[in-house]
C-alpha cells in the first residue's frame, strides 16, 4: 500500500474528473448524487484548477462506478474525452507534425496533466505507447487505465483524422474481466494480462500526417507546455505548502513558521496564497482531513493514534474538529466505511 502522502498530493487535473461528472449527468444522475460520499465540492471542482489528489480521485471513481454499475466506464469517459480538455498539451499534440511526433510530446509533458502515471515511447521493434502506474490501486486501476487509453487513442483519431480502432493493438494490465467484449469493441486487437498498459501503432500511423499540423501553433503550444512543466518543478505556493505540510507527522508548522520555511514574511505568504485563491488554514484543514479519513479507513490505528499523529493532544478535540469536518465523529466514520 502506498503511505498516504502519496495518496493525498496532487496528482489529476480536476479537467478529468469534469469528465466523470458529464458522463453521470448525461446519464441522468444530480449533482448531490454524483458527489455523496465523495467530500468534493461542486463549485470548487469546476471552479479551479487545483490539482486533485489520488485519493479524491478515487472517491469519485469509485462512485461513478457504483452509480453506473458499469465496470467498463473508463472506456465511455476516455472516448469522451475531446482535445481540447487535454489544455496546451492537447493543442500542441493537435498542431502537431505527425502523430509519433504527438506522442514525443505525452512522454514529455505528461506531468502537465496527470501525475499518477508516466507516459513513455517505446521505438524498439516497433511504436508502442507505454503506461507506468505511479499510483494504482486495485478497486480503481481498470477504470483509470480505460480512461487513458481510450483518451489517447481519441487524440490519435483525432490527429490522423482516421479511425484507427482495428490498427491499435492494445496490452491491457489486468486479466480479461467477464465483460472483456466491450475491450475487444473499443480495440478488436486487445489482449489482456500485460505487465503494463501498451498501445502499438503500425508505421504509418506512427507517421501519419496531423490533419491540423501548424508549425506556429504548434511553437506557441509548446512555449506554454514549457511554462507549465516549469511551473510544476519550481512548484506554486499552493502545492509547496501543501507538500510541506503532507510530509508532516503530527507537528503542523504555524504560518509564521511556514513563512519563514519558504523565505518570505507572513503577510507575503499571505497575499501569495489569496492569489491562488486558497488561505494557509484552508490548506492545513484540508491536509488534515484527508489524513485523518485516509488513516481511519485504511489503518488499525485508534482513534486516539489518529489524533496524535494529526497533532491534536485532546482527542475530543479532535473528534469536535473531525464532526465540523464531516458532520460525524471518527468512530461513526470508519464504522460507516467499514461496512461498505
Amino acid at each position: 500500500m502506498h503511505a498516504p502522502a502519496d495518496w493525498l498530493k496532487p496528482s489529476l487535473h480536476p479537467v478529468y474528473a469534469r469528465l466523470i461528472c458529464a458522463e453521470l449527468r448525461r446519464r441522468g444522475f444530480s449533482e448531490d448524487e454524483i458527489l455523496q460520499g465523495t467530500r468534493l465540492n461542486w463549485a470548487e471542482l469546476h471552479g479551479s484548477n487545483l490539482f486533485l489528489s489520488f485519493e479524491q480521485t478515487r472517491r469519485l471513481v469509485l462512485r461513478a462506478l457504483a452509480l453506473t454499475q458499469c465496470p467498463w466506464l473508463g472506456l465511455q469517459v476516455g472516448l469522451s474525452t475531446q482535445l481540447s480538455a487535454h489544455g496546451a498539451l492537447g493543442y500542441a499534440a493537435m498542431a502537431a507534425g505527425t502523430v509519433g511526433e504527438a506522442m514525443l510530446l505525452l512522454q514529455r509533458f505528461t506531468d502537465v496533466r496527470l501525475r499518477l502515471a508516466r507516459m513513455d515511447v517505446d521505438t524498439q521493434g516497433g511504436f508502442a505507447l507505454v503506461l507506468t502506474e505511479v499510483l494504482s490501486a486495485p478497486d480503481v486501476r481498470e477504470y483509470i487505465v480505460g480512461h487513458i487509453a481510450a483518451a489517447m487513442l481519441r487524440m490519435f483519431e483525432t490527429i490522423a483524422g482516421q479511425d484507427l480502432r482495428a490498427r491499435v493493438r492494445v496490452q491491457w494490465p489486468f486479466p480479461e474481466p467477464p465483460w472483456g467484449q466491450h475491450y475487444r469493441e473499443f480495440c478488436p486487437q486487445s489482449e489482456f494480462g500485460a505487465a503494463q498498459l501498451r498501445m502499438e501503432l503500425p508505421l504509418d500511423v506512427w507517421s501519419s500526417p496531423g490533419i491540423a499540423s501548424d508549425p506556429e501553433a504548434f511553437r506557441t503550444a509548446l512555449r506554454d507546455c514549457e511554462r507549465q512543466l516549469t511551473q510544476i518543478q519550481m512548484g506554486t505556493v499552493t502545492t509547496r505548502v501543501q507538500r510541506r505540510l503532507l510530509g508532516c507527522d503530527g507537528s503542523y508548522p504555524s504560518l509564521e513558521q511556514m513563512a519563514e520555511l519558504e523565505h518570505v514574511s507572513p503577510r507575503t505568504l499571505i497575499r501569495h496564497l489569496r492569489e491562488e485563491g486558497m488561505t494557509y488554514q484552508r490548506l492545513l484543514d484540508a491536509v488534515r482531513e484527508e489524513l485523518a479519513c485516509w488513516l481511519l479507513v485504511h489503518t488499525e490505528l485508534s482513534v486516539e493514534a489518529v489524533a496524535e499523529r494529526l497533532g491534536y493532544q485532546d482527542t475530543s478535540n479532535f473528534s469536535r474538529t473531525f464532526r465540523r469536518w464531516l458532520g460525524v465523529t471518527p468512530r461513526i466514520f470508519r464504522d460507516t466505511r467499514e461496512k461498505v
